[in-house]
């Protein structure tokens, strides 16, 4: 019974955690470093973002689009390394948090997704951390 319930529960799963961690802000790092990098090298595709932010009714859009992309860049870079990535994680979800209250919500579900998914990811990371696989743990270890 018990090698059955071991068996059913995958219980030695949790051994590959930190690596599951690592793939996981490696792979949400990168995609948004990826989504921005255009925003930051060009002003004319800063511009566009102002203008779409604009468009769904943000407050002071030129300033908000440089803070989302910055800190979409700074989260990226930070789940990638694994370097504070609580605060990160925090940052992300409101990031996101907005993203789907003004644009995403109103265009339904499988539109919200992915903002939904980044809300979901940085409440993850927030709570639980980068995992053993970070520089937050050797940062830790130096304590």
């Amino acid at each position: 019974m018990k090698k059955t319930m071991h068996f059913l529960l995958l219980s030695d799963l949790h051994k590959g955690a930190d690596w599951a961690l690592l793939a996981g802000r490696v792979f949400v790092g990168s995609f948004l470093i990826w989504g921005v990098w255009d925003n930051i090298v060009s002003a004319a595709r800063m511009d566009e973002f102002v203008g779409f932010l604009k468009q769904h009714g943000f407050v002071m859009p030129e300033l908000l689009a440089r803070l989302s992309v910055w800190a979409q860049f700074f989260c990226g870079v930070t789940f990638f390394l694994g370097l504070t990535t609580r605060w990160a994680g925090l940052i992300c979800a409101f990031n996101f948090i907005v993203a789907l209250w003004m644009v995403d919500a109103q265009n339904g579900l499988r539109a919200a997704f992915p903002a939904a998914m980044l809300v979901c990811f940085g409440i993850i990371m927030a709570t639980i951390g980068a995992g053993a696989i970070a520089v937050d743990q050797l940062l830790s270890k130096r304590r």
